[in-house]
């Protein structure tokens, strides 16, 4: 079952934080497109206005400007909300060791002010962005659940802080929370500029324009890459997961492992181009391989991933083909 099928009350309505950014922005246009009601709330700090001004026109979706540093501010976006998807957080491994107080700020104390206003406000589901880079140093494949290394970035380390509050809330206050162990995301309005750009689309925006891209490290560095809308997914079938699967984190990802010299060969054969990358030194932090065992998130959740590698990377290369 794709997530289109999915059923919730007619009246439900959703708190989407982040929602201006990559992921929150898909969510928040999915949840319009079924029918119902969406709060978005970014302060826009690495989201964009423009990822979400399809929908400002219509009555079923609300745009906050407002960050979720201010515990007022939370409160406020989840009065009278059932669902609340926390996508809002700074990403990207590298930035985090040069910025470890931001992260602090940002991906702990702002998630914790989102799980104590769900709390307060009587929040039916809390769902919110996890990462597989909890993982650490762990050297076995695939990643799975309650095996879990030493934390190699200031980021994983938010992460990792994020599921143990989760865990919290839901054993000593009955807030059934979610933890979503995101794996690769990538897909269409993923930002392609920047030094912290995701490389899938910064491959595709440099060989479109006709530069040479940097690989960090050999190439033969592996990922789960995990296409956007099944991520919509697991969204929304944690919002409908038994009360008894809250207070734990699930992998999500496509179940695959793609090498990034081969994804580099494939987006340059898609775009018709033959371009031998540089290859610069290996990122400090980063994992070296990771493919995700998602058989926890299958049996608990129902999470069933409808796009593999090959399915998303072609849909993700038409978007840019036609928006960059």
């Amino acid at each position: 079952m794709s997530f289109k099928e999915l059923v919730f009350p007619k009246d439900s309505k959703f708190l989407v934080t982040g929602g201006a950014g990559f992921i929150g922005s898909n969510i928040c246009e999915a949840i319009i497109n079924m029918g119902y009601t969406v709060r978005c709330l970014d302060n826009l700090s690495t989201g964009k206005k423009e990822n979400i001004e399809h929908l400002l026109d219509n009555e079923r979706f609300t745009f906050i400007e407002k960050d979720i540093r201010d515990l007022d501010t939370c409160l406020e976006a989840t009065d009278g909300v059932d669902f609340v998807l926390n996508e809002a957080a700074w990403g990207s491994v590298p930035r985090s060791i040069e910025m470890p107080l931001l992260y602090e700020e940002i991906n702990i104390r702002g998630t914790l002010n989102m799980m104590e206003a769900s709390r307060q406000n009587g929040v039916k589901k809390f769902v919110y962005a996890s990462s597989s880079s909890v993982y650490g140093d762990h050297p076995v494949l695939p990643k799975t659940e309650g095996q879990e290394g030493k934390l190699l970035s200031p980021y994983a380390l938010t992460k990792r802080v994020d599921e143990e509050y989760g865990r919290l809330y839901k054993t000593l206050y009955g807030l059934d929370t979610y933890g979503l162990r995101y794996f690769n995301v990538f897909g269409r309005r993923q930002d392609p500029d920047g030094a912290y750009a995701a490389v899938i689309p910064k491959f595709i925006k440099q060989l479109k324009n006709g530069e040479t891209p940097t690989i960090n490290g050999d190439g033969r560095q592996s990922r789960d890459f995990t296409y956007v809308d099944n991520v919509i997914e697991a969204n929304l079938k944690a919002c409908l997961a038994s009360s008894d699967a809250a207070g734990e984190a699930f992998n999500i990802g496509a179940g695959g492992r793609e090498f990034l010299i081969d994804v580099y060969n494939d987006i340059c054969d898609a775009l018709g181009v033959k371009v031998e990358p540089i290859f610069g030194p290996p990122r400090k932090g980063d994992i070296r391989d990771s493919n995700a065992d998602i058989s926890k998130a299958r049996k608990l959740l129902g999470y069933d991933p409808e796009y593999d590698f090959a399915k998303g990377i072609a849909l993700a290369i038409d978007w840019y083909k036609a928006n960059l």
